[in-house]
């Protein structure tokens, strides 16, 4: 091998310090010696989505390839297309390593349960020689410093790549063999307990946001404060929207239809024109993006010229409500309460504002439903495109809200109880996320302290790397010649085919002579000497 200094990820090489027994190498250094060098997978040509049945051989994919284990995806294609495609197999036990996304160098081994299956486009097999554990191989592989050498490499608008040569020669910190069974083992008890927990942790987030959506629905429906029993009211049908089954309201609360209580608008047009016209104000806009569910998101805002009474028609007030028109159908109408963060700030036209008439309720009170119960009356009333879905302004206008008591300081007693529930729930949940946080980190450092030799104690015993590097590095080599010597065989058999094929070459008769040479006499040829 080169010396640290030299080569690819030499600073990489340079930062870490390996025990004596260690040694360096590049991932195509450490392949079987009868697998050839990496490839990567057929091409949309060879293998496109009409290929693919309902069963049959497996296809996998980048959808397969999570970041240490396997993503159990499914897609088939017919027994006869595999056969054409059988030099890209990927069998139990094998690599695949992914070359096209995010986090790369992702990577997976392939699960007993797969069977017969190929590599598709942007995903590497690498079949790693017999006596280089492939678990522990794995997770070099997803290790901090091969993914911050890979960055380096990366290249590609829009999705990052890694190309071929990138992942033949990331570098890779080579323990001796039996240390690098010991070190998969130790890893993989770690990180199982670390998997349990972000597993638990999850399980809360997602148990904490369901409970969150009842108490959303409770407050905004006045349950939450009410100590009478809940009751079912009516409200009239309105043609062209689907109103489904409204939840039940605190005793003296009523429906209404939006327009009722709000005045909704919808937001400004981008258009070309006008951003070209400096003589126009330039303010700051809201976009889809910035309304999330039951929040804000205002770490990036852009701005767009607008002309003067369109200003003054569409600046957010206090207390607007934000939703959005598009999107995917299952994020229409989220938004959130507009807090004057931002001066002189309006909305886009995929987004609509809803200002509460003064005293018909408070705004949290209708944020909190449009996020909660309303979100099914959005997906139901919504129209779907191709890749996105809609609802109208006018369909938006008809939607069915709870309206308190006239009261405005019950209404106000009402906006306070839910907000110090809520403040205990987003507590709960900032401790879920700083705990996943937690075990990020905690990932982290276990995958840097095992490639770095400081998880498992060194065995004097131990064949050291360098010894191992170099059987293979031999078995390659011979496994080359033979194959090299097999091609050259075959090519000469081929020859002899050809030419046993075109039959024995015809033999020319010497020329006749015309004068006959008298009996007894010789004659003499004559010698031309050429230097």
């Amino acid at each position: 091998m080169e010396s640290d200094a030299e080569g690819t990820g030499a600073p990489e090489r340079a930062a870490i310090e390996l025990p004596a027994s260690w040694s360096w190498a590049e991932l195509d250094d450490l392949r079987s010696a009868d697998e050839r060098p990496v490839t990567d997978g057929p091409f949309g040509s060879n293998l496109a989505t009409r290929h693919y049945t309902h069963s049959g051989p497996r296809v996998l994919r980048l959808q397969n390839i999570g970041d240490g284990e396997f993503r159990d995806v499914r897609t088939h294609i017919p027994e006869s297309h595999f056969e054409r495609l059988a030099v890209h197999e990927a069998r139990e036990g094998d690599l695949v390593i992914a070359s096209l996304g995010d986090d790369l160098p992702r990577a997976c081994i392939v699960p007993e349960h797969v069977g017969p299956a190929i590599v598709k486009a942007d995903c590497i097999r690498f079949r790693a020689h017999p006596e280089v554990s492939t678990e522990w191989l794995l997770r070099a592989l997803i290790a901090p410093a091969t993914k911050q050498h890979a960055a380096a490499s990366l290249r590609g608008i829009g999705r990052a790549r890694l190309g071929l040569n990138g992942i033949r020669s990331l570098p890779v910190p080579v323990p001796p063999a039996a240390e690098q069974r010991r070190i998969a083992d130790a890893l993989d008890t770690r990180l199982a307990r670390l998997a349990r927990i972000e597993e638990r942790l999850v399980t809360a987030q997602q148990h904490l946001a369901r409970l969150g959506d009842m108490v959303m629905v409770a407050a905004a429906t006045g349950i939450l404060a009410s100590d009478s029993d809940p009751q079912h009211v009516t409200l009239d049908n309105s043609p062209g929207v689907t109103d489904g089954e409204l939840p039940p309201l605190a005793t003296g609360w009523r429906w209404a239809r939006l327009q009722d209580i709000a005045d909704v608008v919808g937001g400004v047009t981008k258009d070309s024109k006008s951003q070209d016209d400096s003589g126009l104000p330039e303010v700051p806009y809201l976009r889809v993006a910035n309304a999330q569910r039951a929040r804000l998101d205002l770490s990036q805002v852009t701005k767009i010229r607008v002309a003067p009474k369109a200003l003054k028609k569409l600046r957010l007030r206090a207390g607007d409500l934000l939703m959005a028109e598009g999107g995917d159908r299952d994020k229409l109408g989220r938004g959130w309460i507009w807090e004057d963060q931002i001066k002189e700030c309006i909305h886009q036209n995929h987004l609509f504002r809803a200002r509460v008439q003064e005293h018909a309720t408070q705004p949290k009170l209708l944020g909190w439903y449009v996020n909660s119960a309303a979100r099914s009356w959005f997906e139901a009333n919504g129209k779907q495109s191709v890749n996105l879905a809609s609802i109208s302004i006018s369909k938006v206008k008809m939607l069915p809200v709870p309206v308190p008591s006239a009261d405005r300081d019950d209404q106000k007693a009402f906006v306070a109880l839910g907000e110090r529930v809520f403040s205990r729930f987003h507590r709960l949940t900032d401790a879920c996320e700083q705990g996943l946080a937690h075990v990020t980190a905690l990932r982290r450092i276990l995958l840097s302290e095992a490639f770095a030799g400081r998880l498992v104690p060194q065995d004097p015993h131990d064949e050291p790397a360098e010894d191992l590097l170099k059987r293979i590095r031999a078995e390659r080599e011979a496994a080359e010649a033979e194959r090299k010597e097999a091609r050259r065989a075959a090519a000469q058999a081929r020859r002899k085919e050809k030419q046993a094929a075109a039959g024995p070459p015809t033999a020319t008769p010497p020329p006749a002579s015309h004068t006959p040479l008298p009996e007894g006499e010789q004659t003499t040829l004559p010698l031309e000497f050429t230097e």
